[in-house]
């Protein structure tokens, strides 16, 4: 099956940007960082946005907090996505929940190592960060692939209603710089797997999809979030040193490549990861 081209459809560039009317799934999202940036940029660009947690209630109120400023609908959904039968279930009533369509889905939850090198380390540790930041985006692809299949497919809704704006999915991941190079003094070897794997999972989730959805991934640098935001300022300052822009950068930062690959101004762009790292992986 042969997609179409949403460029033909273009009212100029600007409108390629819009995700009015459509709606995007975002995991990992709690009230601020680089989930609740993702988000809120969605939203911004007309998208209704489900988020998806595990235990941060927190995501609750940014659900609130974007539905106010962007005026479209946005709602929070606890979920544990190591689970595959949750992420399944879940994703579906969503989609239920949201006018029967789903667009984007963005997999960004994640986990940091923290037991140093990896001979030393627990098995079990090793299972979990392997379970969140790969496992867990399979299953989502898994789950998102097939609305978006039957969605090219049937041209309907989940309910059977005509489907309007819909061409192509969008799958994005987050994945990292790490999986592109080993971080230095860091010591975190199942991480920088996983998230090597979270890259190579979309790539050969693009060529399996081409016919009716994109797969791409965002590859983060040191962002003022997580880990990296709560580090101490002498570790900042040692990271800013090996970036050659020397400083760590802000999770709305990111919220370019995003609306970008969510959007139909990537509408041939597949299999791509796009580094947003200061310019630390060039050295």
């Amino acid at each position: 099956m042969e997609s179409a081209s949403p460029m033909s459809n273009s009212n100029g560039i600007m409108s390629l940007f819009s995700l009015k009317g459509k709606t995007a799934i975002v995991t990992g999202v709690a009230a601020s960082g680089l989930g609740f940036s993702i988000a809120q940029v969605l939203a911004e660009a007309g998208a209704n946005v489900a988020i998806m947690y595990n235990s941060n209630k927190s995501a609750i109120q940014a659900a609130e907090s974007i539905e106010r400023a962007c005026k479209v609908k946005c709602q929070a959904y606890q979920v544990d996505i190591t689970k595959q039968e949750n992420v399944q279930a879940s994703i579906t009533q969503i989609v239920h929940d949201f006018n029967g369509r789903l667009d984007v889905f963005v997999a960004n939850s994640g986990m940091a190592w923290s037991e140093g090198a990896a001979i030393d380390s627990s098995i079990s540790h090793y299972h979990e960060v392997m379970s969140t930041n790969l496992d867990g985006v399979y299953y989502c692809a898994h789950a998102a692939g097939q609305h978006f299949r039957r969605q090219a497919q049937e041209k309907t809704s989940i309910t059977g209603a005509c489907l309007t704006g819909f061409t192509q999915g969008s799958f994005i991941a987050t994945a990292s710089m790490s999986g592109h190079i080993v971080n230095v003094p860091h010591i975190q070897a199942a991480y920088n797997v996983s998230k090597a794997g979270v890259i190579h999972l979309c790539k050969s989730l693009a060529v399996e999809w081409a016919s009716f959805a994109r797969a791409n991934s965002v590859s983060p640098g040191y962002i003022e979030s997580g880990l990296t935001g709560s580090a101490p300022e002498d570790i900042k300052d040692l990271l800013k040193d090996k970036t050659p822009m020397r400083r760590i950068g802000h999770p709305d930062e990111l919220k370019g490549a995003y609306v970008y690959l969510a959007s139909d101004a990537s509408s041939f762009t597949t299999g791509a990861d796009i580094i947003v790292d200061g310019g630390y992986c060039l050295l």
